[in-house]
C-alpha cells in the first residue's frame, strides 16, 4: 500500500492585535465616543432651529465679516509659511552648522506650547508698548490689536505644519539629479525649478492645506492679540463663544456645523493631497 500524503494546511499569518472583527468593532466605538456622538449632537442641536432661524444666525453681516477674516488670515498665514516653511525645511535638511538640533526642535514649539501662551507672548511684543511694537508705533505700523497681529498669531501657530510636511521629502531626494542638472548646465533656479520643484510640490501642497485647516481653528492665541473689535477684528469662533456665553446654544451650533463643513472639506483635500504624494513617490522609485 502506499501513503496517501494530505496537503498541508497553509495556516493565516499569525497578528499581534485581535482578528479584524474585534479590532472593527473597538475602532468604531471609541471614534463614536469621540468624534461621532459630539458632532452628531452638534448637528442635531441645529436642527432644531428653522431655515429662516439657521440661515440668520450663520449669515448674519458681523458673521459674515467674522468669516472673511478668519478664512482670509488663515490663507495669507498658510500661503507666507509655504515660503518660509520650504527655506526652514531646506536649511534645516541641506546643512550643517552648530545649533541645528536647537532650532529643528524650535521649529515644534509651536504644536507644544499653550496658544493661549503664545498669544499673551505675541502681544507683550507686538504691543505699543511692547520690545518690538514701541519701535514700529512710530512710524504709525501697528501689528497688535488688528487684522495684522492675527495673521502674525496665525503664522506662528502653523508654521510647523509646512516645515514636518516638506522636511522628509526633501531628505528623500536624490543629490543626484542635482548634479546630472548641473552638469548639464542648467542654473540653481533651472533645477530647482525644473528638478527639485516638481518633487516637493505635493508635500508643499499638503502642507499648506494643514496650515490653512489648523489657522480656522485658532483661538487661543488670537484673541489676546486680536482686539476682538466687531466687524473688524473679530474671528469666527470668538462669535461662536460669544454666542454660547449669551445662551444662544443654537445658534453657536449653526455657526459651528457651518466651521464643520469647511474642516469636512479640508480634510477630504488633504487626504487627496496625500493619497496625489504617495502615488508620485511610488511612481518616481
Amino acid at each position: 500500500m502506499t501513503a496517501t500524503t494530505f496537503p498541508m494546511r497553509k495556516r493565516p499569518p499569525r497578528r499581534v492585535l485581535p482578528g479584524f472583527n474585534l479590532t472593527l468593532g473597538y475602532t468604531m466605538l471609541y471614534l463614536s465616543l469621540i468624534v461621532l456622538i459630539p458632532l452628531s449632537a452638534l448637528v442635531f442641536k441645529t436642527f432644531t432651529l428653522t431655515w429662516d432661524e439657521f440661515w440668520l444666525a450663520v449669515a448674519s453681516p458681523r458673521v459674515l465679516a467674522s468669516y472673511r477674516l478668519t478664512f482670509g488670515a488663515s490663507f495669507i498665514a498658510a500661503f507666507v509659511n509655504v515660503f518660509f516653511g520650504l527655506l526652514v525645511a531646506w536649511v534645516l535638511v541641506r546643512y550643517k552648522f552648530p545649533g541645528k538640533k536647537i532650532i529643528d526642535a524650535l521649529v515644534d514649539l509651536p504644536f507644544a506650547l499653550p496658544t493661549a501662551v503664545a498669544g499673551i507672548a505675541l502681544t507683550a511684543l507686538l504691543a505699543g508698548n511692547g520690545w518690538i511694537g514701541q519701535l514700529l508705533e512710530p512710524y504709525g505700523i501697528e501689528l497688535a490689536f488688528n487684522r495684522n497681529g492675527i495673521v502674525i498669531a496665525l503664522i506662528f501657530i502653523s508654521l510647523p505644519f509646512v516645515v514636518r510636511t516638506v522636511q522628509p521629502v526633501l531628505e528623500d531626494v536624490e543629490k543626484e539629479l542635482e548634479e546630472a542638472a548641473s552638469c548639464l548646465g542648467a542654473t540653481r533656479w533651472q533645477t530647482f525649478r525644473h528638478v527639485i520643484l516638481p518633487t516637493i510640490a505635493p508635500a508643499l501642497l499638503t502642507g499648506f492645506a494643514m496650515a490653512f485647516a489648523r489657522a480656522i481653528g485658532e483661538y487661543g492665541s488670537v484673541i489676546f492679540i486680536a482686539g476682538n473689535m466687531p466687524m473688524v477684528s473679530e474671528i469666527t469662533p470668538l462669535i461662536i463663544i460669544g454666542k454660547l456665553e449669551q445662551y444662544d446654544y443654537a445658534g453657536a451650533t449653526a455657526v459651528a456645523v457651518v466651521m464643520l463643513i469647511f474642516s469636512f472639506v479640508l480634510l477630504l483635500v488633504i487626504n487627496a493631497l496625500q493619497a496625489w504624494q504617495r502615488s508620485r513617490s511610488g511612481a518616481a522609485s
